[in-house]
C-alpha cells in the first residue's frame, strides 16, 4: 500500500524547499488546478528526477530508469489504454501473485485504487519518470485499436446511410474527421516520415514509414475506402469526381501543436484508390549543416563551395535519400540579406523567410526550365533548382553556374561518380559540365543504432568474409554495435537516421578529363584522390564508431550494387 502524505510539507521539513516557494507553488496551484508536484517543477525550485528520488526514497518504492527495462507490451496491456493514461501508470511486468506496476506519481491513492481493482492482482509499485512512461503508452498502444473503432464505427454508418457504400461531401463527416486525425497523431507519435492508405482486398491497410521502414496494420473496413479518400481530396482540393487519374494535392493540418505540411498523392488501383502523404512537419524547423552526418572534412569543402560566387553544386542519391534535406539545409547556411536566393521546386516542401521559392506547375507550362528561364532575369546571387530532370533544364542551369551564379541542385544517380556521366548522358556538352560543376555528393540514410539500447555486436563468418573483401582492416579491430531494443526505440534498436556522404571536389586533372570526354579517366583520378571516400567504406567507418549497426552498412551495398 501507498500511504497518504502532503508533499509540500514534507518537503518543507526536509529542507528541499522553502516557505516562500511552497507559498508560491501552493497559489498557483489554486488558480491553475496543477498538481503541486509538476508546479515545483515548472518553477524550477526542483527536478522531476531529484522530486522522484525523494518521494520514492520516503515511500520506500524503488526509483528505475524505464528506458533501460525490457517492456512486455503484453503485459502492459492487461491494463486498458485510458486508465493507463488517465493516471499514467502501467504494468510492466509479472512477478510473484501480480504485478510490477510503473507510477508516476506515487502520492496519488486514486491511481494505486483503480489499477488494483483493475488488474485484480497485488501490485508492487515503482516509480519512473512520466515522459518515459507517456513514450511507453504511446509506443505500446499506438492508436491501432483506436484507429479500428472508428474504422468500424465508420462502416457501420455508412452501411446504413448508403448501401452501395458512397459518401457525398456532408455524410459521415464527424467519423471520418475522427479517424484522420487519429490516423494522423499515431504517424506523428512515431516520427513517419509517410503514411500510406490503401484498399486490400478484404479490407484497408495503413502503413507508415519510420526510418526508412514500412510499419503495417491491416484490418477491416474495405467500404470505407470511399469515404477517406473523398475526405482527404476535399482537405488537398482535388477533384473529388475523378477517380481513372492520378492527382497529387497538398494541405496543412495542428496535430499536438505541431504544423505538419501534407503532400498527398492519390493513384487508381485494383481495389479502388490508394493514397501515400508525406509528412512535412514545419516546427521542427530545417536540420544545420552539422546535423545531417557530414565528417568534418566534408563539412569544410562544403561550406566553401557554398560560399564560393559561381559554380554548381551537385546533391545525388535516389528518392528519399535526404538529397533536398542537404539542400536545405545548405541554403539556411547561406541565407542572408545580402544574397538574393531563388528557388525552383516541385513542390516547396518548407519555408524561408528572404528566399524566392517558385512551385513548379507543368499543368499550365511552368516546368523547371521556364522558371529557371525566368528567375535568371530577377538578379538572383544564388538559384536552387530541385532536380535536373532534362537537358533544356541542365543546360540553363549550367550555363547559369558559369556566368556568375551559384547554382545548387539534385540529380538522381548512384553514386557521384555517376553525375557528370548522367548529365552528358542527358545531351549537355563535356565542356559545359567541366566548366560549371566543382562538387558533387552523393548520399544515402542510414538507420542510427538506438544509443539507450546499444550493446557490441561480433560479426558472423558469412560477415567478417564481406568485410574481408572491403576493408584492408582486420575485422577483429573493428568494434560494432547494435540496438537490442527498448522503450526509447520501441523495441527495433534503431531510432533516427544519419546522413552517409560521398564527395567529389573538382580538380584541373578531373575538369580536364571531362572536358574531353574520358570520364574513365575522370572516375580513375577520382577514386585515387585522399579526399574520396565511397559510400560503402564512409558507412563502415560510421558502424565502427558505433552509430550505425553492419546490418545498416551490408544494406547499402546491396542497395548500391543493385543501382
Amino acid at each position: 500500500m501507498i500511504k497518504k502524505l502532503k508533499l509540500g510539507d514534507l518537503l518543507l521539513e526536509h529542507k528541499v524547499i522553502t516557505h516562500s516557494q511552497l507559498e508560491k507553488a501552493l497559489h498557483i496551484q489554486q488558480s491553475s488546478g496543477k498538481k503541486l508536484g509538476d508546479v515545483l517543477i515548472e518553477l524550477g525550485y526542483i527536478t522531476e528526477t531529484e522530486l522522484l528520488l525523494f518521494l520514492s526514497k520516503q515511500l520506500n518504492l524503488p526509483f528505475l530508469e524505464l528506458q533501460y527495462y525490457k517492456i512486455k507490451p503484453e503485459v502492459i496491456r492487461e491494463l486498458p489504454e485510458a486508465i493507463a493514461r488517465r493516471y499514467r501508470v502501467i504494468p510492466i511486468d509479472r512477478v510473484k501473485n501480480g504485478f510490477l506496476v510503473a507510477i508516476a506519481d506515487p502520492t496519488d491513492l486514486l491511481a494505486y485504487d483503480e489499477v488494483s481493482r483493475k488488474l485484480k492482482k497485488q501490485i508492487r509499485l515503482v516509480v519512473v519518470r512520466e515522459k518515459d512512461l507517456v513514450r511507453v503508452i504511446d509506443e505500446v498502444f499506438r492508436r491501432t485499436e483506436e484507429i479500428a473503432s472508428l474504422v468500424g464505427e465508420l462502416e457501420q454508418e455508412i452501411g446504413v446511410i448508403s448501401p452501395k457504400n458512397e459518401l457525398d461531401e456532408e455524410m459521415g463527416d464527424a467519423p471520418i474527421k475522427k479517424l484522420l486525425n487519429s490516423i494522423f497523431e499515431d504517424a506523428i507519435q512515431v516520427n513517419a516520415s509517410d503514411i500510406h492508405i490503401e484498399p486490400a482486398e478484404n479490407g484497408l491497410r495503413i502503413r507508415q514509414r519510420v526510418d526508412g521502414v514500412l510499419q503495417e496494420q491491416v484490418m477491416r473496413g474495405k467500404s470505407i475506402i470511399s469515404a477517406l479518400v473523398l475526405r482527404l481530396k476535399l482537405m488537398a482540393r482535388l477533384n473529388i469526381s475523378e477517380r481513372r487519374l492520378p492527382q497529387d494535392g497538398r494541405f496543412s493540418l495542428q496535430i499536438k501543436e505541431r504544423k505538419i505540411d501534407v503532400r498527398m498523392s492519390t493513384m487508381p488501383v485494383q481495389n479502388g484508390e490508394a493514397v501515400v502523404m508525406r509528412l512535412l512537419d514545419q516546427s521542427q524547423g530545417i536540420l544545420k549543416l552539422e546535423d545531417l552526418g557530414m565528417t568534418e572534412r566534408q563539412l569544410v569543402v562544403f561550406k566553401h563551395h557554398l560560399a564560393r560566387p559561381h559554380g554548381m553544386i551537385l546533391v545525388t542519391g535516389p528518392t528519399g535519400s535526404g538529397k533536398s534535406t542537404t539542400l536545405y539545409g545548405g541554403l539556411s547556411e547561406i541565407n542572408s540579406p545580402e544574397k538574393k536566393i531563388i528557388t525552383v521546386e516541385d513542390p516547396v516542401e518548407y519555408s524561408f523567410d528572404r528566399i524566392n521559392q517558385v512551385q513548379v506547375q507543368p499543368k499550365i507550362g511552368l516546368n523547371f526550365s521556364t522558371i529557371l528561364r525566368s528567375g535568371l532575369r530577377h538578379d538572383p546571387d544564388i538559384v536552387m533548382v530541385g532536380e535536373i530532370r532534362d537537358e533544356e533544364t541542365a543546360q540553363i542551369a549550367l550555363r547559369a553556374a558559369m556566368t556568375g551564379h551559384l547554382v545548387l541542385s539534385t540529380l538522381h544517380t548512384n553514386d557521384a561518380l555517376s553525375g557528370p556521366i548522367r548529365l552528358i548522358d542527358m545531351g549537355v556538352q563535356p565542356y559545359l559540365v567541366a566548366s560549371a560543376v566543382r562538387l558533387i555528393m552523393a548520399q544515402r540514410l542510414a538507420r542510427r543504432v538506438c544509443s539507450s539500447c546499444s550493446e557490441s555486436y561480433v560479426p558472423n563468418k558469412q560477415e567478417l568474409k564481406w568485410l574481408a573483401s572491403i576493408t584492408a582492416e582486420s575485422s577483429s579491430s573493428i568494434h560494432f554495435a547494435r540496438g537490442k531494443g527498448c522503450t526509447q526505440c520501441g523495441m527495433r534498436g534503431y531510432k533516427g537516421r544519419i546522413g552517409v556522404y560521398e564527395l567529389i571536389e573538382m580538380t584541373d586533372e578531373m575538369i580536364d578529363a571531362i572536358r574531353e570526354g574520358d570520364l574513365k579517366t575522370f572516375a580513375s583520378i577520382a577514386q585515387k584522390k585522399s579526399f574520396y571516400v565511397p559510400l560503402t567504406q564512409q558507412a563502415l567507418h560510421y558502424a565502427s564508431l558505433g552509430i550505425i549497426s553492419l546490418e545498416e552498412v551490408l544494406r547499402l551495398s546491396v542497395e548500391l550494387t543493385q543501382d
